[in-house]
């Protein structure tokens, strides 16, 4: 009885589904769609943020340099541990061959450590000259850290540079070196202090030219700013964190230092940067005001904006609500447009 019960059941369901063209079921999201985040269960605003992302995924690398617009050797230097003999394995880099092309794509691809993909730069570009790579991401982001993954050894020397003006004008975001001064005149590992919050510092942590495969530098944009745990409440770090654009400059190849003995071609050709994944942390700034980011008409990145405010970023209030001035949601108010 039960079974032909569930059987009329599932047969009337089918049905209404069918004859309804499943407006049923869309009914029913309707009612149970989810909350706004930007509003309390009381319908009082409240401080909402996008997801977390990697806001490169997927987006194009400009760079400066890449193997095998001409087939050319290179060798990857193989040793385990310091100190033991190395040995070079060589192979072909060719932009013309799917199996052997290393371009810009493969820096915000999917990154899959069982099978890595790496864009690789023309052999021994060094220092005076350098190699830079640079990533529009279409709106203003709130960047929490740059990370890059090596497939070749690390730079000994390069610079992390920020946009806010869509690539118009760059500053420098952190500098990695050996040699902090005689690179890029600044002092290594300076103490930040709260009047020094929005400078960039030089580090010669990460720049060990060991492993020689696989190393990491990841930079972040409020380690060990001073003011980071009341960052509701810092209008210079919110500018700090903030960028359009990023850019990384490798300033100077490491070197066993035999790029000038004999055999100096062989060498040179195991000198490149060679990198599988770059990935930039953070969320769409939407100043406290907005759950997300969608395209608008034009494709362009915006935020979806909610208090009554308007703008790229929420930086305005809509017309007809400017009884107070705009201001930035925070944890404890909303700062709804009035």
């Amino acid at each position: 009885m039960m079974r032909a019960v569930h059987a009329v059941l599932l047969a009337a369901s089918l049905w209404f589904r069918s004859a309804f063209g499943g407006y049923g079921i869309s009914l029913f999201a309707a009612q149970t769609s989810p909350p706004d985040p930007c509003y309390d269960e009381h319908g009082n605003p409240r401080r909402c943020i996008p997801d977390f992302v990697n806001a490169a995924f997927g987006k194009e690398v400009k760079v400066s340099s890449t193997c095998g617009k001409t087939p050319s050797r290179y060798c990857v230097v193989t040793s385990a541990e310091k100190g033991e003999e190395r040995t070079r394995n060589c192979h072909s880099c060719d932009a013309s061959d799917p199996k052997k092309y290393h371009p810009p794509a493969y820096l915000t691809d999917l990154n899959n450590p069982h099978n890595l993909t790496c864009w690789q730069s023309e052999n021994f570009i060094q220092y005076p000259q350098n190699i830079t790579l640079t990533l529009s991401l279409g709106k203003k982001f709130e960047v929490t850290y740059v990370s890059l993954q090596f497939c070749s050894p690390r730079p000994e020397s390069m610079v992390i540079y920020k946009s806010m003006d869509y690539g118009k004008t760059w500053v420098p975001f952190q500098f990695y070196s050996t040699q902090c001064r005689k690179m890029y005149n600044k002092p290594n590992r300076a103490v930040i202090t709260k009047q020094n919050e929005q400078e960039a510092v030089c580090t010669d942590s990460h720049t060990d030219m060991f492993p020689l495969t696989g190393g990491l530098i990841a930079f972040s944009t409020l380690d060990g700013r001073p003011s980071a745990h009341d960052f509701d409440n810092s209008p210079v770090l919110q500018d700090w964190v903030t960028a359009t654009d990023i850019k990384v400059v490798f300033s100077r190849l490491h070197t066993f230092g035999d790029e000038n003995e004999d055999d100096s071609e062989l060498a040179r050709d195991s000198y490149f940067y060679a990198v599988s994944d770059l990935q930039v942390g953070g969320r769409c700034k939407c100043n406290g005001h907005a759950s997300r980011c969608v395209k608008d008409r034009d494709g362009s990145l915006v935020c979806d904006c909610k208090h009554n405010t308007a703008g790229p970023e929420c930086d305005r209030c809509k017309p007809f609500h400017y009884d107070r001035p705009w201001q930035r949601a925070t944890a404890r108010e909303a700062n709804e447009c009035v």
